[in-house]
This record gives C-alpha cells, structure tokens and sequence, in this order.
C-alpha cells in the first residue's frame, strides 16, 4: 500500500511542476494556489507514507476549481487555425 501512496505523491508532484510552468507562462493566479496544493499534498504524503494527504489535496483542489480559479478554455473558432489567427479574423 505504500507504493501506491508514492506512486500517487510522485504524480501530485509532477502534476503540480506542470501547473507551475503553465502559470509561468499565463501569470494565473489560480494555477499557482492548485500546484501550491497539489504539492504540498504529494510532499505531505511523501514525508508521512498515509493516503489522507492526497485525498485532502484532491478535495482541496476541486473546491478551489469549483469557485473559479482554474483558467478558462479557449475553444478554436475552426479546425485548423489558431486563436491569434481566429481572433483577427485571418
């Protein structure tokens, strides 16, 4: 069961590495607090080999997705363009 509880820790972390570079390049601020949770989690559930550290940090982050502070989706207008492109009508 412990290997399963780092399997996941490693995974918490990696994901949040994901989400600090996203916020790097779009500065929002949502991302950051989510990685911040996401990481503490998985190096909370690294340092104490239980389960209950993920799973609050999994909870913790679908709050914080559920009041708004994950970016918006941007949706392309058609196949084959970018959203620069679809934005200036080219």
């Amino acid at each position: 069961m412990d290997y399963v509880t780092y399997f996941f820790a490693a995974a918490f972390i990696v994901l949040s590495g994901g989400m600090f570079f996203a916020y790097y390049r779009t500065r929002h601020f949502g991302l950051f607090i989510m990685a911040m949770t996401y990481a503490g989690s998985g190096v909370l559930a690294l340092a104490l080999p239980h389960w209950w550290p993920l799973v609050t940090g999994f909870v913790v982050a679908w709050i914080l997705k559920m009041i708004g502070l994950e970016p918006a989706l941007e949706v392309q207008a058609d196949e084959g363009t970018t959203n620069e492109e679809a934005k200036s009508g080219k």
